[in-house]
């Protein structure tokens, strides 16, 4: 039966228990908690928490969309937008401790940095690698997330994120869920048209990588861009 946070002893609260004994105290369950801050009726916050793990460890939690999270009972868009944003912060403070930036020098490069993320999923995901002059890796910028082989990208919303982080060149990455890397004509028409649209902005697009389960195309190497 669940407990509602009212009738926790306020001592044993999870937000109580953080502020007296540090955040490292808490299981992940209780982090979570509050993070999501408010329970729902019949259901507490720790309980929320509880079933967005139960299916499995926080690294799952963290590759679902924040859509998905909300459909969660109980979550909403609100509380999914927290906790997406939690594990965000997560990722990037990950990212600021591993010191100096790595540098991409190749499509292999490219490669073993979204492999691992993108290889097996089942919807597409389109994400742009953002560079500083010496190639070294400022952002990885997500930019759409969809549904079986239906990414849209309009160029805009390539380089917004790219002329925030003040990015001398970008690569932009996605899957193909059919775990075939090779590139249909719709891929190399956007990768012609994010060309074109970086040219008066004095960003260089250096590559177009697409991940499939058993490889990769350089759309570069292909002498399509």
């Amino acid at each position: 039966m669940s407990t509602r946070i009212a009738e926790t002893p306020a001592s044993d609260r999870p937000r109580e228990r953080l502020l007296r004994l540090g955040p490292a105290a808490l299981t992940q369950a209780e982090l979570l908690a509050i993070v999501l801050g408010t329970g729902t009726q019949g259901r507490s916050a720790p309980d929320l928490a509880g079933e967005l793990l139960v299916a499995g460890p926080l690294s799952a939690l963290a590759r679902r969309s924040p859509a998905d999270v909300a459909r969660t009972p109980g979550v909403g868009a609100a509380k999914a937008a927290r906790v997406s944003a939690a594990l965000e912060l997560g990722r990037r403070l990950q990212e600021e401790g591993r010191g100096e930036r790595p540098r991409i020098r190749s499509p292999a490069d490219v490669y073993r940095w979204f492999a691992p993320r993108l290889a097996d999923l089942t919807a597409e995901e389109f994400h742009v690698l953002a560079l500083d002059s010496q190639s070294a890796v400022l952002r990885d910028l997500m930019i759409t997330r969809g549904i079986l082989n239906s990414s849209l990208v309009h160029p805009r919303e390539v380089f917004r994120g790219a002329i925030a982080e003040a990015a001398a060149g970008i690569i932009v990455v996605h899957n193909h869920p059919s775990g075939d890397p090779t590139p249909s004509r719709a891929d190399i028409q956007m990768t012609q048209a994010i060309v074109e649209v970086a040219k008066p902005l004095g960003i260089a697009v250096h590559d177009h990588l697409i991940v499939g389960k058993d490889g990769h195309a350089s759309l570069k190497g292909m002498k399509l861009i």
